[in-house]
C-alpha cells in the first residue's frame, strides 16, 4: 500500500498504533543503518587531494555521518521508518489497546 503526500496510508488505526515504541524504534534504527549505509556509498567516490589528515578524518567522517543519520531517522523527514513501522504493523497479533 503507497504512502499518500498527506503521510496517511489508509491502514486500520490499530496497524498505526503499534502496542509500543518498540517498533517505532526498530525502524527509526533501521533507517539510520539505511542512511549510513548510503552516505558510506557516496563518500567511496574520491576526488583526491583531500588527505590533510588521514585515517582520523575518515574516522571523524564516519562518526558524523552516523550522527547524522540518527537525527534525520527521529525527525521522520525521510519517511522510511514510518514507511517500515506501517509494513510491519500488520504483522503484529491483534491486541486490546
Amino acid at each position: 500500500m503507497a504512502i499518500s503526500p498527506a503521510g496517511t496510508t489508509g491502514l486500520p488505526e490499530r496497524a498505526a498504533k503499534p502496542v509500543d515504541g518498540e517498533l517505532r524504534e526498530a525502524a527509526q534504527q533501521f533507517e539510520a543503518i539505511l542512511l549510513r549505509q548510503m552516505l558510506a556509498s557516496a563518500r567511496n567516490t574520491d576526488f583526491g587531494g583531500n588527505e590533510l589528515f588521514g585515517e582520523s578524518d575518515d574516522t571523524f567522517r564516519e562518526m558524523r555521518d552516523a550522527r547524522f543519520a540518527e537525527v534525520t531517522a527521529q525527525s521522520g523527514q525521510l519517511g522510511f521508518a514510518a514507511a517500515i513501522e506501517h509494513q510491519l504493523a500488520r504483522f503484529l497479533p491483534e491486541g486490546d489497546d
